[in-house]
Formats: structure tokens, sequence, C-alpha cells
């Protein structure tokens, strides 16, 4: 296939060789990106692990807390206890360039640096348990943006070691072996040229002499 696409010329020979050289070098690069995007998704995937089993773990003892809170407290002063929030979170949202992934970065801040404003009703007629459950959302809301973080760099970094990998592979087994097939049919035609040539100017070289040595000969005999 190659060999019928492929103009067996020197000047298309250096062509290729500079395109085998570029390939050569484009398969080394993404393949050391792929590894180090390989190393640091592995990286997240462990701290994913973790993160979530401690959320998982959060939330429940705060499910448990209201649990208990509910019923210990009608449900009229549990509504009504959490129905104004005196404490508000807002979210900053940018991007990390990772290996030419673009990976979320979230921080929050709080309206206020007082921890107590967590708690948005009296103290007078509610349970310690509501208390408790309230803290315990408030203390995993870190771990639970940093989850969302995780999942969301994960996810752009396997969609980008899937793509990088398929480039990989192409320049690996297609593009490379093609170029290297073409090279070796134009440098087999050239030196069947050469060969062709060096045959052909030996003939001419040999009917030279010979008509030289035969009119030498001719030479000898008028004399």
């Amino acid at each position: 296939m190659a060999k019928t696409q492929v103009n067996p010329t020197r000047m298309e020979l250096t062509k290729l060789k500079k395109k085998l050289t570029t390939a050569i070098r484009g398969h080394k690069l993404l393949k050391d990106k792929r590894d180090e995007l390989m190393r640091q998704f592995l990286d997240l995937v462990r701290e994913n692990k973790s993160l979530r089993e401690k959320v998982e773990q959060g939330i429940l003892a705060a499910n448990k807390n209201f649990v208990l809170a509910r019923s210990s407290m009608q449900e009229e002063v549990l509504k009504v206890s959490l129905m104004a929030s005196k404490q508000e979170v807002f979210l900053d949202t940018s991007k990390k360039n990772v290996m030419s992934v673009d990976i979320p970065q979230f921080e929050y801040r709080t309206k206020t640096p007082d921890l107590n404003d967590i708690y948005s009703y009296g103290f007078a007629f509610t349970s310690s348990d509501l208390d408790d459950a309230v803290l315990s959302l408030q203390e995993i809301l870190p771990d639970m943006l940093r989850l969302a973080q995780i999942e969301k760099s994960c996810q752009l970094m396997a969609a980008e070691i899937e793509k990088t990998r398929r480039r990989v592979n192409a320049l690996e087994h297609v593009m490379i072996p093609e170029l290297r097939e073409k090279i070796k049919f134009i440098v087999m035609k050239l030196d069947e040229n050469e060969r062709s040539t060096q045959i052909r100017l030996m003939k001419v070289k040999d009917m030279m002499l010979e008509k030289a040595h035969r009119y030498n000969e001719r030479e000898s005999l008028e004399a």
C-alpha cells in the first residue's frame, strides 16, 4: 500500500525522514504525558476513595444526630429552628492546568467568621443532638467540596488519558511503521536505480573500450 502512494525520490526520502523524526519525538512526549497523567490520576483516585469514606461517615453521623433530634423535639419546632439561616457560604471556582487538563479548584468562604453563626436558632427549646447534627454537616463541608473537585478532576483526567493513549497507539502502530516502510521502499528503489545506472555505465565503458581497441587495431594494420 505504501509503495503505491510514495514517490521514490531523494527529496521525498528527506521529507519522510523528517516526518519520522518528528513522529518518534512526539510519540515519546505523548508517552511521557500519558504516564504522568496516569500517576497523578492514581493519586487522585486514592485520595478520592479515602475522602468518600470520610464524607459518608460524616453524613451518616449527621443523619443519626438528626434522627435523635427529631425523636426528642416536636416536628414544628425542628422545622422552625432550621428555617432561617444566619450563616451563608460562598463558593469561588477557578481552574488549574495539569498536563493540558483544566481541573477545577473550589474554595469556599463564609459570610461571617464566627463558628456559632451556623446555629440559626436559640438553644432554649432545641436538642443538643440538633447542635451535633448541624456541626457535623459544617465539619464535612470542606471534605465534600474537595471530594467534588477530585471526582471531576478524575473524570477530566480519565478522558485526557484515553485521548492520549489513542494518539500514542496511532503513532506507535500506524504512522511510524508506515513511515519506516515508505522510507525502506524509497531506499530500496534508489539503490536499485543506482545499481542499474552503474551497470549501464559499465556497459557504456566496455563498449567505448572495445571501440577504442578496434580503432587501434585498424590503425596498426593500416600502418
